[in-house]
């Protein structure tokens, strides 16, 4: 009896207006969903679908003559595989030494007794608006032997400002004083802290971080374009180019009724191609969405 009046006072009375305000709270909602949701379910219709359905735009909620050509076609070129090969080994070294090298500069620059604190955040922030530009970025990229060079998709640019800024954030709201205190009673030190403490305890923005710097390495585009020329170096997004280049030639060299039904084909390649990049990534982020609402919301709403 108790416990059935406890549950009916804790039931909200919603009025007639609160009822008419949630009905187009969730009709907004719902509409924004589907316009967001819908480029990408049309983008993995349409590259399952006939070419002259997609052209001919009958293709809108449902695969219209279901094919798997334009797999089949993608799957034919063997350069996509060591493209594939080449971005996995980017993206995973290039994320952990992102990891390695903006975490502890973050937590240096959250500590308070820090010496030059100020100095040392000004240096990481003035790049963030002033860069020498392509030309002298590539002379220096250039000067350490880095050109051509798969290192160059994981060394140069792996100081990230906004992340640390991220992480720093995190660490100064989200890390008690008081566990440095302790951990300072016990004889323990920067290092140890960090390796021990800090890190254990920030699962949330390691997170976050390593999902950013993995979605952009990824997605890179022009590092590749400008630095390597190896085609056995190149990663996938850079594969996929040429593919697309090498279809609309093909399309273009051709005359009569092979052109147009070549160009349907090179148009239906288009969104394998996103399907093919996109798709590890949209598999990989519903693991880690728990962390990266935690880190991101715990960072903005202390402090």
């Amino acid at each position: 009896m108790a416990a059935a009046v406890a549950a009916n006072k804790n039931k909200v009375q919603h009025t007639t207006t609160d009822k008419i305000f949630n009905f187009f709270l969730y009709l907004i909602t719902g509409i924004l969903t589907v316009v967001a949701l819908y480029p990408m379910y049309f983008i993995l219709i349409a590259s399952v679908s006939s070419p002259s359905a997609v052209a001919g735009g009958e293709v809108i909620l449902l695969p219209v003559g279901v094919t798997l050509q334009a797999y089949q076609k993608l799957m034919d070129y063997t350069s996509i595989w060591v493209g594939y090969r080449n971005t996995i080994l980017y993206t995973l070294a290039g994320t952990a030494v992102i990891l390695a090298v903006n975490l502890p500069a973050a937590y240096a620059l959250s500590r308070k007794d820090l010496v030059g604190r100020r100095l040392f955040n000004l240096l990481y922030v003035f790049p963030m608006y002033f860069g020498g530009g392509l030309i002298p970025t590539y002379m220096v990229v250039r000067d350490f032997g880095l050109v051509d060079n798969p290192l160059v998709m994981i060394l140069p640019f792996s100081v990230i400002t906004y992340y640390i800024i991220v992480a720093r954030t995190f660490f100064t709201n989200s890390l008690p004083d008081g566990i440095w205190e302790a951990a300072q009673i016990d004889g323990c030190g920067n290092m140890r802290f960090f390796f021990s403490f800090v890190l254990p305890l920030s699962k949330a923005i390691i997170a976050v971080i390593a999902l950013w710097a993995a979605v952009g390495i990824w997605n890179q585009y022009m590092t590749a374009l400008i630095y390597l020329r190896n085609e056995d170096y190149q990663p996938l997004q850079i594969i996929l180019r040429a593919i697309l280049i090498n279809n609309q030639n093909m399309a273009s060299m051709t005359t009569g009724a092979a052109a147009a039904e070549a160009q349907k084909l090179a148009e239906l390649i288009k969104y394998a191609v996103i399907v093919v990049s996109s798709l590890p990534v949209m598999c990989i982020y519903p693991f880690v969405q728990k962390y990266f609402n935690q880190g991101v919301m715990i960072g903005a709403m202390k402090g």
